[in-house]
């Protein structure tokens, strides 16, 4: 354990001005909190900005709270603990978050939406994304169907990762592979992007961030009233992916990318054991809140 917290003190922290990561999906099976608090321990943001679906209220279970999964939650209120800004912002997963919409405690703060002025004088708008999904708005419970059967798929997907593991085979994924094949799903995608685009042009804004799709993105969009640079920060289920803005600028940070993430050592970040009680103790929080809602 010492040698843990010399590891950890002499690990140099990426300064970041923004972090954001959404659609963590905390409690469920296909959550990569393992890899989410590897990331975590390497970042010093100034703000960190948590863009909805974090704790999946959907589909919480007493049954299943693994403590790596409040290993993130500690470290995120390690981060507040060193003075670091943390906005929440709700999503559809964690809607029931939306009716404590400007709640604050010292530098936590709940949101809906949130508008970032950034020192070159661009504005960045910054929302989870699901009201512009039409089956949020008209079929609750198909979606609410439909991310039993992902968070299903997901579980398959680990088994069948690893198996082709033992066989010296590479990882693959069915959801990708099922949305990049399906019409249906890539117009969805496109749709989203283009309404999102849009009303940020609309309103002035230089940059749009969402979650809510799962697909990463950077990119430039432009209509007849202008162009505004749209962003999406993933997830950490498949991508494993987050938007960082440092040295006036946006980028996707791609976990399967970071050398020092990959290099860790499995108990370099977290020792579990010392968390079990915690998240027992979170759970029983999760059981009230969830009652109480």
């Amino acid at each position: 354990m010492i040698e843990l917290c010399i590891k950890l003190y002499l690990l140099e922290k990426r300064k970041l001005d923004v972090a954001v990561i959404s659609d963590v999906h905390l409690g469920t099976y296909g959550c990569r909190s393992n890899e989410l608090s590897r990331y975590l321990t390497t970042i010093d943001p100034t703000i960190l900005i948590l863009n909805g679906d974090i704790i999946d209220i959907w589909q919480f279970s007493k049954k299943y709270w693994p403590a790596g999964h409040m290993q993130v939650i500690k470290q995120i209120t390690s981060m507040l603990s060193r003075g670091i800004k943390v906005y929440y912002v709700t999503g559809n997963h964690d809607e029931m978050l939306r009716r404590f919409e400007h709640f604050s405690i010292g530098d936590f703060h709940i949101v809906n939406k949130l508008v970032i002025h950034h020192a070159n004088n661009k504005k960045s708008w910054i929302f989870h994304g699901d009201v512009f999904d039409v089956i949020m708005k008209h079929s609750r419970w198909l979606a609410k169907l439909g991310a039993v059967g992902y968070d299903t798929l997901i579980y398959i997907n680990a088994f069948i990762n690893y198996i082709s593991k033992k066989f010296g085979k590479g990882k693959i994924s069915l959801s990708k592979k099922i949305k990049n094949s399906v019409k249906g799903a890539v117009k969805h995608i496109n749709n989203f992007e283009e309404t999102a685009a849009g009303i940020a042009i609309e309103k002035g804004y230089d940059y749009v961030l969402c979650g809510h799709i799962h697909q990463p993105a950077n990119r430039q969009i432009a209509n007849s009233k202008g162009s505004v640079n749209y962003l999406n920060s993933g997830d950490w289920i498949e991508n494993l992916t987050a938007l960082e803005y440092a040295n006036n600028d946006w980028s996707i940070y791609y976990y399967q990318q970071d050398k020092v993430v990959l290099e860790m050592n499995e108990n370099f970040y977290a020792d579990e054991a010392a968390y079990l009680r915690t998240a027992e103790l979170f759970k029983i929080m999760m059981e009230d809140f969830v009652k109480a809602s």
